[in-house]
C-alpha cells in the first residue's frame, strides 16, 4: 500500500447478515481491503466468494466476539497480512428482547457478552496497533436504543448505552484515533429472529412495520470512514423518516 492509496484495511465483525453483510458489500465496492468475521462460516465464505468474483480483496475468519482470543486472531490476521489496521467496525450484536419479569437471565448475559464485552474485546485487539501507528478508526454500532428505553428492551438498551459510553470515553482519551458511533433506528435484519419471549416478539413485529434497509447503515459507515484523517464523525443516528422512535 502506498501513501496515496485510499484503500483502507478494515476489520468487520458480525459480517454474515444484515448490517454487517451490507457494510461488507459497500466497502468492498469502494475497494477497501476487508477482513471479516462471524460465527456462521458458511455464509461468510459464500459472501467472500461472491465479492472476490467481483474483484474484492476480502478474507474471512470464524469469529465469536464473546471469546477475546477469537477477536484477537481476527486482528492479528489483518495485521500480519497488511502490516496495519486502519478501521475496526464492531458490528456484531444480539437483541433477544423480553420483559425483565420474564427473568431470561441467560439472554441478559448473552447481550452483555456480545454487545458490550464483544466491543471491548475488539477495542483491546486493535488499540495498541492503532496507537503505534498514530492513526486508526474504531466504529462501534450502537442503536437508537442507546438514546431511548422501551418496554422489553431494558437490558438491550443498557448494552447499547454502554457501547455509546465506551465510545465517548475512548474518543476523549485519544488524540490520534478516530472514534465513531453509528446508532441505527429500526432496520430490516435477523436480530429479532432470536426473540424467545412471545410478548416482545409480537411487539417487535409491529415496531418493524417501518424499517430501513441495512444498506442505509452501510452508507453511514462509509461516510464516517471517508472523511479526512483530522475529521472525527463522532456519532450518526440513522432512522426511518416515518418512525416516531
Amino acid at each position: 500500500m502506498t501513501q496515496h492509496d485510499n484503500r483502507k484495511v478494515i476489520i468487520l465483525t458480525g459480517a454474515s447478515s444484515g448490517i454487517g453483510e451490507a457494510t461488507a458489500r459497500q466497502l468492498a465496492s469502494e475497494g477497501h481491503l476487508l477482513v471479516i468475521g462471524s460465527r456462521r462460516t458458511d455464509r461468510l465464505e459464500a459472501l467472500c466468494e461472491e465479492l472476490r468474483f467481483n474483484g474484492a480483496t476480502i478474507d474471512a475468519l470464524k469469529t465469536d466476539v464473546q471469546d477475546r482470543a477469537s477477536v484477537q486472531r481476527l486482528a492479528d490476521f489483518a495485521l500480519e497480512k497488511y502490516g496495519r489496521i486502519d478501521v475496526l467496525i464492531n458490528n456484531a450484536g444480539v437483541m433477544p428482547l423480553s420483559p425483565l419479569s420474564s427473568l431470561k437471565v441467560d439472554e441478559w448475559d448473552l447481550m452483555l457478552d456480545v454487545n458490550v464485552r464483544g466491543v471491548l474485546y475488539g477495542i483491546a485487539a486493535v488499540l495498541p496497533v492503532m496507537e503505534k501507528q498514530k492513526a486508526g478508526h474504531i466504529i462501534n454500532v450502537a442503536s437508537i436504543g442507546a438514546h431511548a428505553v422501551s418496554p422489553t428492551a431494558a437490558v438491550y438498551c443498557a448494552s447499547k448505552y454502554a457501547v455509546w459510553a465506551i465510545s465517548e470515553g475512548l474518543r476523549q482519551e485519544t488524540d490520534v484515533i478516530r472514534v465513531s458511533v453509528i446508532s441505527p433506528g429500526v432496520v430490516e435484519s435477523e436480530l429479532a429472529d432470536i426473540i424467545s419471549d412471545d410478548t416482545a416478539r409480537e411487539a417487535m413485529r409491529d415496531f418493524r412495520r417501518i424499517a430501513l434497509k441495512p444498506e442505509s447503515i452501510a452508507r453511514a459507515m462509509s461516510y464516517a470512514i471517508s472523511q479526512p484523517d483530522d475529521v472525527d464523525v463522532s456519532e450518526i443516528i440513522v432512522r426511518p423518516v416515518a418512525s416516531p422512535h
